[in-house]
């Protein structure tokens, strides 16, 4: 199989529901419709769906008429090729929850729990310009921007307020965007 699988467990988080000692906190609240458009992968934690990943790697979100969220997650691979994949997110709670899930499995197999992963907003700046992604389990972190790069006193005031969460930001790797890192 292609490197599909690789993009499309992009932002599917795991599935271990053991809790830290201390619980992740996220968001009070997300205005999906303002956090729908393009991110920008600025660092992550490493897994094992985007080790083929080697830059440009981003997220494009868009309401369906059903109510859930489009995804489109691509990335640049080795070879200079784009590998992308098609999922859907769906809202866990209230209509302004922080927590959601995502699958980037076949529809048919939507009904299945186990397709489904931990999208968990945990920060997110008041401009909807830079957001930090995770799950329960800590295994997984995304940071993400609007733009292709960031500020570097930006990033690492987020950085320290993930730390204050408990998530291991030592093991965050800076993903390249374009010419360069995504923190200039």
């Amino acid at each position: 199989m292609k490197i599909k699988l690789i993009a499309s467990a992009f932002f599917l988080c795991c599935f271990n529901t053991f809790a830290s000692a201390q619980a992740l906190a996220t968001v009070e609240s997300l205005d999906v419709p303002r956090y729908m458009g393009t991110w920008y992968e600025v660092a992550k934690f490493p897994n094992w769906f985007q080790k083929k990943c080697v830059g440009d790697t981003r997220a494009d979100y868009s309401l369906a008429a059903d109510g859930k969220v489009q995804v489109i997650n691509r990335c640049r691979l080795a070879n200079g090729e784009f590998d992308q994949a098609n999922g859907t997110a769906r809202q866990i709670g209230a209509a302004d929850s922080p927590k959601l899930e995502v699958s980037f499995a076949p529809g048919w197999l939507s009904f299945l729990p186990l397709v489904w992963g931990n999208y968990w907003v945990v920060d997110i700046d008041a401009a909807y310009q830079l957001v930090a992604v995770s799950e329960p389990g800590r295994e997984y972190l995304w940071i993400l921007s609007r733009t292709p790069s960031i500020d570097p006193q930006a990033y690492e005031r987020l950085v320290a307020r993930l730390a204050a969460q408990g998530l291991d930001t030592g093991k965050l790797e800076i993903t390249r965007q374009g010419d360069g890192a995504a923190i200039r």
